[in-house]
């Protein structure tokens, strides 16, 4: 059944509202992906505060022509949607079900900081641990040098007893 001209007005207004909104984007290929793996994939996304919405090519990229970012449009090939939400929690979590679903998941780019980036940019940010993960290391770097110096103190006082 064919999609009214009235409902694609309203698809490209919603999209256009959500790119407005949303501090990072990652267009998703998701070719292959059955039912059950996509219930899988919009569930745990939207757990990390991630919207998914699938929309025809067409109608993103009519929506994409009233975002203001810097640079082209990356190529989008295959079936697409998009993931957004905030800082790296799009890419972050695309990523992992990309591992997980190799040849039927994938990240085609994206619009982070107010840029469009292409796929290996958006890669690059997937990999990012998240900002929980990053204070962890942070504070395992400090006490390091304070856990080295326990030690050592610790092995002076044995060797004088």
């Amino acid at each position: 059944m064919a999609v009214t001209k009235q409902k694609k007005q309203e698809v490209v207004a919603k999209l256009k509202d959500i790119l407005s909104k949303a501090e990072s984007v990652t267009f998703v290929n998701f070719h292959g992906l059955g039912v059950s793996g996509t219930a899988l994939m919009r569930s745990a996304l939207k757990q990390e505060g991630v919207g998914y919405m699938v929309a025809k090519k067409t109608l993103i990229k009519l929506a994409l022509g009233g975002v203001k970012a810097e640079g082209d449009v990356p190529a989008l090939p295959g079936e697409l949607a998009i993931a957004y939400g905030a800082e790296t929690a799009p890419a972050r979590e695309v990523y992992a079900f990309q591992k997980r679903y190799e040849d039927k998941v994938s990240i085609l780019g994206g619009i982070f900081e107010g840029r469009y980036l292409d796929k290996e940019a958006m890669l690059a940010i997937a990999q990012i641990p998240s900002l929980q993960v990053l204070r962890g290391m942070f504070v395992n770097v400090i006490n390091s040098p304070i856990q080295g110096l326990a030690v050592a103190l610790n092995e002076i006082a044995r060797s004088k007893n």
